[in-house]
C-alpha cells in the first residue's frame, strides 16, 4: 500500500510503499476512505522539538481519519467486518489511576497514532479496536474524518453551558471555528471570534461569529467588551499565543470560565492576581477529549447536523499532495483539509 511516513528525523515526508499491515490480538484493520490534517501534523512535518521527542523516523504519519473494518484480528468483539469507523486517537493503557477513574484523556501512559504509532496517512491502518468509533454511513466521509478534531472543541466548549452565554473564541484554526459552531448551536446569545488571520476570521463569520476581529489591527478586548456591553461569560483559547491567553481573560467577567486548549509555544507568564485569582476565575486545561463522552456529543451535533461543517472544508486532495497540504496548512491559507488515499470522490 502507499503510505506516508516520517523517513527521517527533521522536516518533510515521504510517500512509500510498504506492506499491509496484519492487526494483532484486539486490533481490526481499517480500509482509509478519508483522513484529515491537524496542526499536530504540521509540526510533524516541520520537525518541532515536541514532535522529535516521540516519533521514530519510518513511523507512517497521521491520525484523522475514517475508513471500513475490513478484517478482524483475534479477541475482537467491538466492531465487525464492514462497519465504518472513525478512531480515537489517544491509545491508553486502561490501568492507570486516571484511566480507573473514567479520565482516560489523561492516561499517563498514552500512546499517540501518527507519532507514537503508526497512524492513518495510508491506504490501511491498523488500531486498537477499543478506539473504533462506529460512525453512521449518512455521514459524509470528510465529515466522518474530523470527528476526532472536532471532539476537541466539543471538549473544551462544553465545560460549562453555553445557553444564553456570551462567549469569546480566541483563535480561528479549525478547531477554533469548530467552536464558533457549537456555541452557536448551543443557544449562547453571543459569539465573537479574534484572530490574525483574515481568511480565517472570514470562516469564522460562515460558522456564525457575530463580531470577528484581526487583533494585528484593532484591540480585541475593547472592541468584544464595546460590542457585549461588558465583559463575555465563557472565553474559548485555541490559539496558545500568549497575548490572545491574556486578552481572553482579560475580556472575560469574574466568576466566568474559560478553557485553554492552544498549546503556546514558550512558558507564559500571567497576572494572576487580577486576571484570575480576584476575578474568581474557573480555568479548564483542555487535552484531547473525554472517552466516549466527548464522542456521543460529537455525534449528536455532527449527525443532526446542529453543526454544519461542510464552510470549514476548504480543500480536498489526494493523498499524494500531502506537502501541498502542509504548505496550504502552515500559510493559514485554509480551512479543514481532508486528503483521500483512494483518490478525490466526485461530490454528489
Amino acid at each position: 500500500m502507499k503510505a506516508v511516513i516520517k523517513p527521517a528525523a527533521g522536516p518533510g515526508v515521504e510517500m512509500v510503499d510498504v506492506a499491509v499491515p496484519t492487526p494483532g490480538r484486539g486490533e481490526i484493520l481499517v480500509k482509509v476512505e478519508a483522513t484529515s490534517i491537524c496542526g499536530s501534523d504540521l509540526a510533524m512535518y516541520e520537525w518541532r522539538d515536541w514532535v522529535a521527542e516521540k516519533m521514530k523516523p519510518g513511523t507512517i504519519a497521521g491520525h484523522e481519519f475514517c475508513g471500513t473494518v475490513t478484517e478482524l484480528g483475534p479477541g475482537v468483539t467491538e466492531v465487525k467486518v464492514g462497519d465504518f469507523v472513525a478512531s480515537e486517537t489517544h491509545v491508553v493503557d486502561g490501568t492507570c489511576r486516571q484511566c480507573l477513574a473514567n479520565q482516560k484523556h489523561v492516561c499517563e501512559n498514552v500512546k499517540l497514532t501518527g507519532f507514537d504509532r503508526d497512524g492513518c496517512f495510508a491506504e490501511y491502518a491498523v488500531i486498537p479496536s477499543a478506539n473504533a468509533w462506529v460512525t453512521d454511513r449518512s455521514m459524509p466521509v470528510e465529515v466522518a474524518s474530523i470527528q476526532e478534531p472536532f471532539g476537541n472543541g466539543v471538549h473544551a466548549a462544553l465545560q460549562g453551558d453555553l445557553h444564553g452565554r456570551s462567549v469569546l473564541v480566541t483563535g480561528c484554526g479549525p478547531i477554533g471555528l469548530f467552536c464558533v459552531g457549537i456555541a452557536r448551536a448551543e443557544g449562547a446569545t453571543a459569539v465573537y471570534a479574534t484572530d490574525i488571520n483574515d481568511y480565517r476570521l472570514g470562516l469564522a463569520r460562515q460558522m456564525g461569529a457575530d463580531l470577528v476581529v484581526n487583533s494585528t489591527r484593532d484591540d480585541p478586548v475593547a472592541a468584544v467588551m464595546s460590542a457585549n456591553g461588558g465583559e463575555v461569560d465563557v472565553a474559548l483559547e485555541m490559539s496558545g499565543a500568549a497575548p490572545a491567553i491574556t486578552q481572553a481573560l482579560k475580556a472575560l467577567r469574574p466568576g466566568g470560565w474559560i478553557s485553554l486548549l492552544g498549546l503556546p509555544a514558550a512558558p507564559v507568564s500571567l497576572d494572576l492576581n487580577d486576571l484570575v485569582i480576584q476575578k474568581g476565575v474557573t480555568l479548564y486545561g483542555i487535552f484531547g477529549r473525554r472517552i466516549w463522552d466527548t464522542w456521543r456529543e460529537t455525534t449528536r451535533l455532527l449527525g443532526n447536523r446542529l453543526v454544519d461543517v461542510a464552510p470549514l472544508i476548504t480543500h480536498r486532495l489526494p493523498l499524494e499532495d500531502v506537502e501541498e497540504a502542509m504548505r496550504l496548512l502552515e500559510h493559514g491559507e485554509c480551512g479543514k483539509i481532508v486528503l483521500f488515499p483512494g483518490g478525490v470522490p466526485e461530490r454528489p
